[in-house]
């Protein structure tokens, strides 16, 4: 069970291509652990993954099923994002297994990636725990050889009523807490023989490090004394004492926060890293060179790369949406998704992007803050798949704390940042089979919405007197933006083309921020390599200078 989450996303696509394997796309994280928790207290083996934003959405059952514990194992898979590649923040998972009282494995590449997490199933059930697995960016998108074992095809287990173990009341809580301490203990000592935590000889120089930091290490430093670990909770801190009395030096190279550090520090074991290392984005080969051997690991002659900032695609429905929402002037609380990119110059239409489903509850709390008459141009923008997750409550409160403002539901048909997985409101399960749809319409006006209204945002006639109409009613509205993702389409459109005799350089295309629309110096141009037909610039261009295409 997952909620598609880059760089998480692939594990569950992948698992769902093995008959056998019980997979499927939840709304939300919390949702696909509670399903997971489910099957495990039920006797069957389940897997549950997730970005590292989404364990703070799954947060509220991990931190009971540790009391719980469980039937059958139960790991689950967080894959954090140093250096935020495709995530709102940087947050270091560790401490959710730290904070939460549960075992956590960290893979250095593929390789440990199959055996951790073959592994993770034997410590769940030898521990009656659920076991996390840390991966990160680096590790998640590494393609490498992977010797594979026989698969295991272990039976249900057997399943008997026990309250006392499972329903976590006070009474029963306190005495499972108990249980919880003992299981670390347990795990301490499990931890301390792990033949997976070990020593590699070398050098004087000694560098503690796990995950995808020992290969920095290892690329960096290839003759120095190294400790990897592979459970990075509970750390081995005995064997890693044994270990530091052999190096005249000891360093800790870990990415992001000193986890490893202030534990070692805390043992009494001296050691140095986050004075050499930042706590902010990831960490390199060439950086580990330059802070403990004071050299360049890098290739002197390797060119500086430009940068590539992400951008709507070329027919994306979302670019009409930020174009009025431009022209209008209204202010937009922004939520998760591909449709976050509208915040970007030059269609600049969003104010705020929080977390997944703020977007409503913020423009809540700003008609709260600034009242109605700041409402009427107040907006909140979240996607369908977005809108599932966790943007339905939101709207529940909207109404019933008496939100005057206009949702926009941008409903593209597919959950499009993380590559185009079904959701409930697409009418397709995880293998494109045909599965009950969620209606989008009747499940806003059962929350209580009378005033919904559903638009092509391509119809940019329609969708500017839909935004005046609907934001100048003094109750909460919903305007459902609906055309699909234009990756998803199966339709190929002819490309458009600007007439040169006609554009005068208004720069009104401009404005609509599509790759494919270019500024020669004196003229605008088509890249028909990249245009997708979409129809969307002849609305804006007030010259009738771009011709083609299918149209809107």
């Amino acid at each position: 069970m997952a909620y598609p989450g880059t760089p998480s996303t692939e594990i569950t696509e992948t698992i769902a291509r093995f008959s056998g394997v019980d997979s499927a796309w939840a709304p939300n994280e919390k949702v696909a652990l509670e399903t997971a928790m489910g099957a495990a207290v039920g006797g069957a083996r389940s897997l549950c993954c997730m970005k590292h934003v989404g364990l703070n959405v799954a947060a509220d059952p991990l931190f009971t099923a540790a009391y719980t514990g469980v039937n059958a194992g139960l790991v689950i898979v967080v894959a954090d994002d140093p250096g935020m590649h495709s995530s709102q923040n940087e947050q270091d998972s560790r401490y959710y297994a730290l904070s939460a009282h549960v075992p956590m494995l960290e893979p250095s590449d593929s390789q440990e990636a199959y055996d951790f997490t073959r592994l993770a199933f034997v410590i769940s059930e030898k521990f009656d725990t659920p076991v996390l697995i840390r991966t990160t960016t680096r590790i998640a998108h590494a393609r490498s050889p992977v010797q594979v074992s026989e698969p295991e095809r272990p039976e249900v287990r057997g399943y008997a009523k026990d309250a006392m173990k499972y329903v976590m009341m006070p009474g029963m809580a306190r005495l499972r807490h108990v249980q919880v301490n003992e299981h670390m203990k347990g795990l301490s000592e499990y931890g301390e023989t792990l033949p997976h935590n070990r020593a590699i000889p070398g050098g004087k120089i000694g560098v503690v490090t796990s995950g995808i930091a020992y290969q920095y290490v290892r690329e960096a430093l290839p003759d120095a004394s190294v400790y990897k670990i592979a459970m990075v909770n509970p750390l081995p801190i005995e064997s890693i004492r044994a270990f530091a009395q052999t190096v005249n030096t000891l360093y800790v190279a870990e990415e992001l926060e000193p986890f490893i550090e202030n534990a070692l520090k805390a043992a009494g074991i001296p050691v140095e890293g986050k004075a050499l290392f930042s706590n902010l984005g990831e960490l390199s080969a060439n950086t580990v060179a330059k802070q403990l051997a004071g050299r360049d690991a890098e290739h002197p002659d390797a060119p500086a790369l430009p940068g590539r900032p992400p951008v709507m695609c070329p027919g994306c429905p979302h670019r009409a949406v930020y174009y009025m929402l431009n022209k209008l002037k209204l202010t937009a609380t922004g939520d998760i998704g591909c449709y976050t990119l509208g915040a970007l110059p030059p269609l600049q239409g969003l104010d705020t992007c929080l977390c997944m489903g703020a977007s409503i509850p913020m423009a809540l709390g700003m008609q709260k803050a600034r009242g109605a008459e700041f409402a009427k141009k107040l907006v909140a923008v979240i996607g369908d798949s977005t809108f599932l997750h966790s943007g339905i409550t939101g709207l529940i409160e909207a109404v019933y704390t008496g939100g005057v403002f206009t949702v926009l539901i941008l409903d593209n048909a597919t959950t499009g940042m993380t590559g185009h997985q079904n959701h409930p409101a697409t009418g397709f399960d995880i293998c494109g089979d045909p599965a009950p749809r969620v209606d989008l319409e009747t499940m806003v006006r059962a929350a209580g919405v009378n005033s919904v209204a559903v638009v092509d945002p391509f119809n940019l006639k329609k969708l500017e007197q839909t935004l005046k109409t609907e934001t100048e009613k003094p109750e909460l509205s919903v305007v459902i933006c609906r055309r699909p993702c234009a990756l998803i389409e199966k339709t190929k459109k002819a490309p458009l083309h600007i007439d040169a005799d006609k554009c005068r350089y208004c720069k009104a295309c401009m404005k609509l921020g599509c790759p494919a629309i270019q500024d020669t110096g004196d003229k605008a141009q088509i890249d028909a390599g990249l245009c997708s037909g979409c129809g969307l610039c002849p609305g804006v261009c007030p010259f009738g200078a771009i011709q083609g295409g299918a149209g809107a």
